[in-house]
């Protein structure tokens, strides 16, 4: 890899994470640390705002960005097979706006490119659409991403009726079956729910912050602890 690009790459890697070990850059990049800490410190030198330092982490300063880039066609190839994929499965909107940022990207591509991306043999069956079922996905992503309660009545796999109130952490997909991962305020724990399974969903005015225990990284390290 020439050295441009691995300056470019360090960039790119910095400012997709929160913070960025050497060890993690040079694990990724497989390069020396001493590799890395040269790399970084001459991207300072020439004005890039990285903040941080060898042995604790590395951030980029808010506002730094980059012109636009070119894909190459493995990475455009790369993009519509994720599309493709994942358009049958996420809720209306995702999906359609999906399919939106695929074509401006196909857009701006050279015309071979956008050929050999567009001609990609893989494809996803389309499914037996479940409107139903997709805009219970809608709602519960934006009450994810709004930090709000959601209460539901939910039907176990048993046939048990019950009503719940969640802090909604996030969906999750298992090849067949969306789940939401939250915590629940009846058993006072984590809960997942089978989204198929919600009867009547709603989104309550009150927000809910993090707190101890109660969050989806608490979730995520008991579920790796198992």
């Amino acid at each position: 890899m020439r050295r441009a690009d691995r300056l470019f790459q360090v960039v790119q890697l910095i400012r997709g994470r929160r913070l960025t070990t050497a060890e993690w850059l040079a694990a990724r990049l497989e390069v020396s640390l001493r590799t890395v800490y040269r790399d970084v410190a001459d991207l300072q030198q020439q004005g890039v705002p990285i903040d941080g330092e060898a042995g604790v982490g590395y951030r980029m300063r808010a506002g730094f960005d980059l012109p636009p880039l070119m894909f190459t066609t493995g990475q455009a190839k790369a993009l519509v097979a994720c599309v493709r994929l994942a358009q049958p499965r996420l809720d209306t909107t995702l999906a359609r706006d999906a399919d939106d940022a695929l074509g401006k990207i196909l857009a701006v591509l050279p015309a071979a490119a956008r050929a050999a991306a567009e001609s990609l043999a893989v494809y996803a069956p389309v499914i037996a659409s479940d409107d139903a079922n997709r805009e219970r996905l809608r709602v519960l992503r934006e009450a994810t991403e709004a930090r709000r309660f959601v209460q539901l009545d939910y039907e176990s796999l048993q046939g048990a009726a019950s009503q719940r109130r969640v802090r909604p952490l996030g969906v999750f997909y298992w090849d067949a079956v969306w789940t939401l991962a939250g915590w629940c305020e009846l058993r006072q724990d984590f809960r997942s729910f089978r989204v198929d399974r919600i009867r009547t969903l709603q989104t309550l005015p009150e927000a809910f912050r993090d707190e101890s225990g109660k969050t989806l990284a608490d979730l995520l390290r008991i579920v790796r602890a198992r």
